[in-house]
């Protein structure tokens, strides 16, 4: 904690024991939309999925066993289970993914990537308290914003994505503390490199 009383990002979003909010038995639903607009696409065609976390009691009173449905059908990406686990692994499921497809079309080493952003958000990242709305009610939530690349000094060689930005929205009043999180960038145009997005499905059982 900084002394204004607002968290760091990689505590917030890595730290906390998220999952203690989610009754076991629980499904937790998460909505993914994957677009870019590159020529010839690199990141594929657009995808629209869903991950699905069943939560489970687990060993600790605070923790959960995950199950994990990582998309549907032709899209299904093996995820999990995990046992005992005090923090929500969507989060790690979005970013791994992400960095995978990003790695694959920069040619760059997954790792690199990862470790960029896992710093960035120690250092650079930008925490917000915000409101958000869940289930019709206003809740307080922190709004986490980082351009991990910026600076970066292979930036030349990053096709134009070192301006991505990631958004995530983290709130205690959720079940799983996680609304969203975006992953962008746009070229000097305008034209979308990459929206990636992930979101709570407030509507979801």
């Amino acid at each position: 904690q900084s002394n204004t009383g607002t968290p760091n990002a990689s505590d917030l979003l890595f730290e906390q024991p998220q999952m203690k909010n989610v009754a076991p038995g629980t499904t937790l639903t998460y909505d993914y939309i994957r677009r870019s607009g590159i020529e010839k696409g690199p990141f594929g065609p657009p995808l629209n999925d869903r991950i699905k976390l069943n939560v489970d009691a687990a060993a600790q009173p605070e923790n959960r066993n995950i199950r994990v449905e990582m998309f549907s059908g032709a899209n299904r990406f093996p995820a999990g289970p995990f046992e005992d686990m005090p923090g929500n692994p969507v989060m790690t499921l979005f970013l791994e993914h992400h960095l995978g497809s990003v790695a694959k079309v920069l040619m760059a080493n997954p790792r690199y990537i990862k470790n960029g952003i896992r710093k960035a958000l120690r250092e650079n990242a930008t925490v917000t308290p915000v409101q958000a709305t869940f289930k019709g009610k206003t809740v307080e939530a922190w709004r986490i914003e980082v351009q991990p690349f910026v600076d970066d000094k292979m930036k030349d060689r990053m096709r134009g994505l070192s301006n991505l930005t990631y958004v995530f929205v983290t709130s205690a009043a959720v079940p799983g503390e996680l609304l969203s999180i975006e992953a962008r960038s746009k070229n000097a145009e305008g034209g979308e490199l990459l929206e990636e997005q992930l979101s709570y499905d407030q509507n979801a059982g």
